[in-house]
């Protein structure tokens, strides 16, 4: 009887594998010590403080970047979402034709070129607009988040959509239900998963995207990550530490509610 094939058994496979956890996180876990440190040092403990966090909590500067963040990847992640829902449909729920894989290709796009390549020409773009209106909101944000969120949020639901079965959609056809109410009482809580998924990675990518804000957005529109980036190029502080902790917990908590959110929907 021949041996089947397990990637575990390998030799070497198991440390490999462990090197790579600790090159991953181990960084993080100093990184997260170190925000409740008493002292000013990165190196040195100088015993348990929370101290840092209540500096971030009372530091306008943090809370106005926070609270810009958290808008600009919310309205982003909500259209972005909506975009990918409707495109996913569009490519699934039909016969393949010729130049369907080009609409594949253009969707996710963002995905397969550099982030610094997508900045500058939003940047050029978006310059020439703010020209013509003189407008220089958030809107610009906004909406390079939302094109460059796209094809994050589409991936999940078109593979949710792929994998769903059309017996229950044909049969509500057959039914007589039109294709709005076939897509509300069927389609829609069936791939609902796959949107929420897609909702929260959008999220997360706008959240903590650098590259595309840094070039689209204009004096005093720094987002949490941009102001720790002007930060770090001049100090280096445990305050970083406190508020990249909170960025951690945040993640956390939202890959928590997907798992148990899509577990209850499962």
């Amino acid at each position: 009887m021949a041996r089947q094939f397990s990637v575990r058994r390998q030799t070497g496979f198991t440390a490999i594998a462990m090197v790579c956890f600790f090159a991953l996180y181990l960084p993080i876990g100093v990184l997260v010590i170190y925000a409740f440190n008493a002292g000013t040092s990165l190196s040195v403990w100088e015993g348990f403080s929370l101290r840092w966090f209540v500096k971030a909590f009372e530091n306008q500067q943090v809370i106005e970047a926070s609270i810009r963040s958290l808008q600009i990847a919310v309205v982003a992640a909500l259209v972005a979402t909506a975009a990918a829902t409707m495109a996913a449909l569009a490519t699934t729920r039909t016969e393949p034709y010729r130049g369907l894989t080009l609409k594949y290709a253009f969707i996710n796009q963002p995905l397969m070129i550099p982030e610094i390549v997508t900045a500058v020409a939003l940047l050029i773009f978006f310059s020439r607009i703010k020209v013509w209106t003189g407008y220089s909101g958030l809107g610009y944000l906004i909406a390079a988040h939302t094109a460059f969120c796209i094809p994050f949020a589409y991936l999940p639901i078109r593979a949710r959509l792929e994998n769903m079965d059309l017996t229950l959609e044909r049969a509500a056809a057959d039914l007589y239900a039109t294709p709005w109410k076939t897509f509300r009482y069927v389609t829609l809580p069936l791939l609902w998963p796959g949107i929420l998924a897609g909702l929260m990675l959008a999220f997360v990518i706008s959240l903590d995207d650098v590259v595309i804000t840094e070039f689209v957005k204009s004096a005093g529109q720094d987002t949490l990550p941009t102001y720790m980036l002007g930060q770090l190029r001049r100090a280096i502080t445990p305050e970083m530490n406190a508020i990249s902790t909170l960025f951690l917990l945040l993640s956390i908590c939202i890959v928590t509610v997907f798992f148990f959110v899509n577990k209850k929907r499962i």
